[in-house]
């Protein structure tokens, strides 16, 4: 006999749609598979088995995290197929900063009601990201929350782990004065700091649709563009070159994060005229007027990802880097001094 519940059913949880909803999201997942998939969709837990073919002293790296309100943007945009690379990419970002492929991931969603063609829309963006970093969305949960999220309304969060060899993680203490800093490219906003992108715009329907000629597109379009996933270029790029550090630069900007792979005594001093601002927050500074060092402080502001090799190894981490399809060059270099970056 098939599950089902009128009376779960009245109280606004169809448990029919869930099953619909695996179905269709069935499809999607099967591009993640990897070989160390060892279970389908649908059981109580996701099982891997780990390849340690040349690693020598495993170590798992864990990392979780969510969209945010940039789901706010899907909402009235009615456009769910790219959050879930998002909500990909800001976990396996921050776990490729410690040196580790990502092995697998699993997501969260929950919705106010279950419509599954959305759902599956959600979780195929989930897929795409899997398949840019290479692993495996091995399970995850859909859950129907009536009365706690408006009906049209949802949130999207998920978490991946990954492995290094313990001898191969990466050592931000070995960072002296003068080693390289080398900023890669984003692709947008990416997922971090839309309360204040939501506020600057005072974001509605209407105003996404507008088209904007330095943007070369509409605002909607633009600040959904989905977060660019750098696991891949950075792996190529560990192979090449000895790296020190990986800073992700997500909430918090350049000012937060990048002393967070700085060792104490050591500053990381950024040649401003080198930055490569996307016109996105250049338009974001003029109609929100916000002062440059909050804007420094609260977006990625066109670099992705920050890297720190030896001044001999810079040239070719760049060209490492370029060769994996990122626009990637020289954004300062490292200085003796505890203020942590400074911009200049």
């Amino acid at each position: 006999m098939k599950s089902f519940s009128d009376s779960y059913k009245a109280a606004g949880v169809d448990v029919t749609a869930g099953y619909k909803a695996v179905e269709l999201m069935k499809q999607h997942v099967a591009r993640t598979v990897t070989s160390g998939v060892l279970s389908g969709i649908g059981g109580f837990g996701g099982l891997f088995e780990l390849d340690m073919t040349g690693i020598q002293k495993p170590v798992l790296v864990s990392g979780t995290d969510g969209v945010g309100t940039k789901l706010k943007l899907a909402f009235l945009m009615d456009k769910h197929d790219t959050v879930g690379i998002d909500c990909v990419a800001m976990c396996v970002n921050d776990i490729i900063c410690c040196g580790a492929k990502p092995q697998f991931f699993l997501d969260y969603v929950a919705v106010g009601k279950n419509v599954p063609e959305k759902v599956a829309q959600i979780v195929s963006g989930v897929a795409e990201g899997c398949v840019q970093s290479g692993c495996a969305l091995i399970g995850g949960e859909t859950a129907e929350m009536p009365g706690f999220y408006p009906v049209d309304e949802y949130d999207l969060a998920g978490f991946s782990v990954g492995v290094v060899d313990k001898d191969k993680i990466l050592k931000p203490d070995t960072q002296i004065p003068g080693d390289v800093m080398i900023g890669i490219a984003s692709s947008g906003v990416h997922s971090n700091g839309f309360s204040l992108v939501r506020k600057v715009f005072d974001v509605n329907e209407q105003n996404l649709n507008t088209y904007y000629d330095e943007l070369g597109a509409t605002l909607g379009e633009t600040l959904l563009t989905p977060t660019k996933i750098y696991v891949k270029a950075i792996l190529a790029l560990l192979e090449k070159v000895a790296v020190k550090s990986i800073s992700h630069i997500t909430g918090g900007g350049f000012y937060e994060n990048i002393p967070r792979s700085l060792p104490d005594g050591i500053t990381a001093k950024i040649d401003r005229s080198a930055v490569k601002v996307l016109p996105i927050f250049n338009l974001i500074a003029k109609v929100g007027n916000i002062p440059e060092r909050d804007m420094f402080n609260t977006f990625n502001m066109g670099v992705g990802m920050c890297v720190v090799v030896a001044p001999e190894d810079a040239d070719a981490a760049v060209k490492a880097l370029r060769a994996a399809g990122e626009d990637a060059y020289v954004l300062g270099t490292l200085v003796q001094g505890d203020q942590g970056v400074v911009i200049e």
